[in-house]
């Protein structure tokens, strides 16, 4: 609200019968600190009442056409939250019968009876306007009612759209993979079941980054996400993001251009976490780029700061659409026949990733079919390049499997599989599907390795750790939580019960066999 309207809404419109009145009551009021404004007749009340008021004085002797008239009908208009203070100054008091139906007629009616001491006048006066001010605020509180139950239908609505939205991202995958499952059922030929499996691996790293990606905003929203700063040389953090995103732009006929500047610039930043910015600025671009288009990206160094371009020849950004591109949650265009697949939640994370690391990031396009640019910038540091790192002479065991491994989990199908799958690398396996069957099977198959999820009936994962590290017999044991929960408080409980190690599912299995390898069996003792 702006301060003219605002100094209008505690003003008291003055009605007085001859300029002398005006003139005593005028000063009387504004010497006790309330504004007024003289009005010659009820038509000018009216007109002012538009601009707002605090409260109406008026004499006797105009309450009758008051209220027959033009203000009967604005108090009638009045909406639900106001009820304007009528203060009427009387010579025969509240008994006057016009009074009596005026104050019927028009509602909040004080009657002021003359003569009257200036003080008493003034508190009545000021006794009106708090009133009004208490009605201002039921105004404001409606308001900001009517505002928040407007968010609440919107977010509802978000929310639906994100859910079917979801929904529609994670049968996509599943329809291929369930296809080439069924072909790898009918004995196909040795080429067929090299397309299945390449169709199988793509379709589940889909999935998985739909996962991260949804676990990220997690993390994000609740202030979980920490980074692991360190200098790291912008090129290189760029031509990894380019190599993550080769194989979607080569399924689309893409052309990616590349101009790095030819001097090292460097910014102190997560690795990973700046790789997953420029990633899924490449990941958009190719998303709703046509076939054959053209993706340029251009890393170029001003005055501390480094810019890094994605420009597409894409569908572009209608403007109306460009204030909100970042929201969560938002889709550029979300018709079925320019349905491009995702959760709309990639350039959220990247805004936020790039806000962590004390940078910005700017969206522009000239509206549809014209392409879009996004452009993040970083401030960058001076570094002085290190020594290149002696060569390690810590080389992995000769033999990377041999493992006698206890997979716990309470998906049967999940632990059977892994078992198998680190059975044909060369280890030993168990599987036990609870809390209760982990110890004893700790206990009796005396594994080198537990790889043991969190979430289990009859006793938690972290319990079950606990317990077989009070055994003798448990002390040496590698213990792994492998569970579907990465948060950073997940972590730090894993590492109170006792855990040496915290994957998160999907594990990838050259990790998962790198583990295994660097690990101990459980009878060895350290030298």
């Amino acid at each position: 609200m702006n301060s003219d309207r605002k100094t209008a809404e505690t003003r008291v419109l003055v009605v007085a019968l001859t300029a002398k009145d005006a003139a005593l009551a005028e000063p009387m009021l504004e010497q006790g600190g309330v504004t007024c404004h003289i009005c010659r007749d009820i038509r000018q009340v009216c007109e002012e009442l538009e601009g707002g008021a605090g409260a109406l004085l008026l004499p006797e002797e105009d309450i009758v056409d008051a209220s027959q008239g033009e203000l009967a009908s604005w108090i009638e208009r009045q909406p639900a939250w106001s009820d304007l203070p009528i203060l009427v100054i009387s010579r025969q008091g509240a008994d006057s019968p016009a009074i009596s139906r005026a104050m019927d007629l028009l509602g909040n009616v004080t009657v002021l009876e003359r003569p009257m001491r200036v003080a008493a006048f003034i508190s009545a006066v000021r006794a009106a306007l708090r009133a009004r001010h208490r009605q201002y605020q039921i105004r404001e509180y409606l308001k900001e009612r009517r505002e928040a139950e407007e968010q609440l239908k919107n977010a509802d609505t978000r929310k639906d759209e994100f859910l079917a939205m979801l929904a529609h991202e994670l049968r996509n995958p599943l329809a291929p993979m369930r296809n080439a499952l069924a072909l790898l059922e009918h004995n196909v030929s040795h080429h067929a079941e090299g397309h299945c499996r390449r169709i199988l691996q793509r379709q589940l790293a889909h999935m998985t980054r739909l996962i991260d990606d949804l676990l990220d905003v997690s993390r994000i929203t609740r202030g979980k996400i920490k980074l692991k700063l360190e200098p790291m040389e912008m090129a290189g953090v760029v031509r990894d993001a380019v190599e993550t995103a080769r194989a979607a732009c080569e399924d689309k006929d893409l052309s990616v251009s590349l101009n790095l500047p030819a001097e090292p610039v460097y910014v102190l930043g997560d690795a990973t976490r700046l790789s997953q910015i420029i990633s899924n600025l490449l990941n958009n671009a190719c998303k709703f780029t046509e076939r054959g288009g053209q993706i340029e990206l251009t890393a170029q160094l001003g005055d501390g700061v480094v810019a890094v371009h994605v420009r597409d020849s894409g569908i572009g950004i209608a403007k109306d659409q460009l204030a909100r591109i970042f929201e969560w949650f938002a889709q550029v265009n979300t018709s079925l026949e320019r349905s491009q697949g995702g959760l709309g939640i990639g350039l959220s994370l990247a805004k936020q990733l790039v806000e962590l690391h004390g940078g910005s990031i700017s969206a522009m396009s000239e509206g549809p079919g014209r392409g879009s640019e996004f452009v993040v910038r970083l401030p960058t540091i001076t570094v002085i390049p290190a020594a290149p790192p002696a060569p390690s002479h810590d080389a992995l065991p000769a033999n990377r499997s041999g493992r006698r491994v206890l997979v716990v989990d309470d998906n049967q199908d999940s632990a059977d599989s892994l078992a198998k799958l680190l059975k044909l690398l060369g280890n030993e396996t168990c599987v036990a599907l609870d809390g209760l069957q982990a110890i004893h099977g700790a206990e009796t198959f005396r594994p080198d390795v537990v790889l043991l999820d969190i979430g289990l009936p009859k006793m938690n994962g972290y319990d079950v750790c606990r317990s077989i590290r009070e055994k003798p017999w448990g002390q040496t044991i590698t213990m792994v939580a492998l569970t579907g929960w990465g948060q950073e408080e997940h972590r730090s409980r894993s590492a109170e019960a006792g855990f040496d190690s915290h994957l998160v599912k999907l594990v990838d299995l050259d990790l998962l066999s790198d583990l295994l390898a660097r690990s101990k069996p459980s009878g060895s003792t350290t030298v």
